[in-house]
């Protein structure tokens, strides 16, 4: 009779590890390529430490000269230049849309079903969003000179890229059952955008140009910096003349332009959309 010895084979532990080896490898050399960029860039920059260190006091110094504030020169400049702000991002953003409404049709390929203008509307547009409201500005203050004229421009040119990128985007996603009914019951182009396409993208189409316009409020506020009109050039006098209480009025009224226009563009989003 044969007996068989039964031997108990121990469970191998386990140990748990959030990240296995490969990824906890993957991570470090991620690190230090963070580090290794960072090191660069400074080294590039010339960082010059002692006004670094010296920061601090300047601002604190800075401070206690724009205090008190002239409260009295808003209505005698401040004023005149903040609507003249207003009306370059409003003017700007109009005529952004009157050259983005094209070129978001040509993008949408959907809409424009041919190659070569879909690359042409689209390179339209990543050259408008790929240069700088500043630079426009500069380019166009060179052309028109100084004043409100460059800064509506550089504004209108930088803002069609943005609104025609999100606009032709917006019109590929529109769904395609309204469209084949206005095909099949024979509409024009023209139809099937105005009563097929049109009111599919009606909201977005609002919501990006109230978001481009309060985008552009805060953009034609600097752009007088380079001579473009608006707050930028007011702020640009008094910086150059060291009054810093009337650049404490004029940032005042920067910061509280942006409060007011993030109210207002809620309301009328919830209103429109």
């Amino acid at each position: 009779m044969v007996s068989h010895e039964l031997t108990a084979t121990p469970l191998m532990s386990r140990v748990w590890q959030r990240h296995t080896l490969a990824q906890k490898l993957s991570r470090l050399s991620l690190w230090l390529l963070i580090g290794v960029a960072v090191l660069l860039s400074l080294s590039s920059i010339s960082v010059i430490w002692e006004f670094l260190w010296d920061a601090p006091e300047q601002m604190a110094d800075m401070g206690s000269r724009m205090w008190p504030l002239d409260f009295p020169y808003y209505p005698a400049t401040v004023h005149a230049a903040l609507l003249e702000t207003f009306h370059i991002a409003t003017l700007g953003t109009l005529f952004s849309m009157v050259l983005a409404l094209p070129l978001a049709i040509l993008a949408a390929h959907n809409i424009t079903p041919h190659a070569g203008l879909n690359l042409f509307a689209k390179t339209m547009l990543v050259a408008s969003r790929s240069v700088n409201s500043l630079v426009w500005a500069l380019l166009f203050v060179a052309v028109f000179g100084p004043g409100p004229l460059a800064g509506t421009v550089a504004i209108a040119c930088r803002s069609v890229g943005f609104v025609g990128k999100l606009l032709g985007e917006a019109l590929e996603e529109v769904p395609r059952g309204s469209i084949e009914a206005l095909k099949a019951a024979g509409a024009t182009q023209g139809s099937q955008i105005l009563y097929g396409y049109w009111p599919a993208v009606k909201p977005a189409f609002w919501s990006i140009m109230l978001l481009r316009w309060d985008i552009n409020v805060r953009e034609s506020s600097v752009l007088g910096l380079v001579g473009a009109g608006g707050l930028g050039m007011a702020m640009n006098a008094a910086i150059d003349l060291f009054q810093w209480d009337r650049v404490a009025v004029i940032l005042l009224t920067i910061f509280a332009v942006v409060v007011i226009g993030e109210v207002v563009i809620t309301y009328f989003r919830r209103k429109l959309i």
